[in-house]
């Protein structure tokens, strides 16, 4: 019997990675995390800060106290009441590698709140204080 000789070319093997379906994933990953973290920065508490010409960025990130204008205080997001905030401030404060207390307290508020929350950060170890505000805009001369 004789051996058929085949007139076909030798088959090469397709060794080549598709990746467009790897970056369709990828690229919606990011849309979604673009998306996703202004939503997640921004905190939850409504606080309509007060307007200073002289309102910088804080450089730092420090033990953060809110305090809405129905008096609600919150201590780095969670809602906490005037004798919890003095008991769980200590605790804060010692983690914290600033020592820093960030205060962002209604336009409303009592200024006596406001310094009662000053004075209870500065007896829980706050090295450093600091008031939040908004910019304002400078009148022009």
């Amino acid at each position: 019997m004789l051996a058929q000789k085949s007139w076909r070319k030798p088959s090469k093997v397709f060794a080549d990675i598709n990746i467009t379906p790897l970056t369709d994933v990828v690229l919606v990953l990011l849309i979604i995390f673009i998306v996703t973290t202004p939503l997640i920065m921004q905190s939850g508490i409504k606080v309509r800060l007060p307007k200073a010409v002289t309102s910088e960025m804080a450089p730092e990130k420090g033990v953060t106290i809110s305090i809405a204008a129905d008096g609600k205080m919150f201590l780095n997001d969670k809602q906490v009441g005037v004798d919890d905030l003095i008991r769980l401030l200590p605790a804060a404060i010692a983690e914290s590698t600033t020592k820093m207390v960030v205060i962002n307290a209604d336009a409303e508020v009592p200024h006596g709140q406001v310094v009662a929350v000053l004075d209870a950060s500065r007896q829980s170890g706050a090295e450093r204080l600091a008031i939040s505000t908004e910019p304002k805009k400078k009148k022009a001369p």
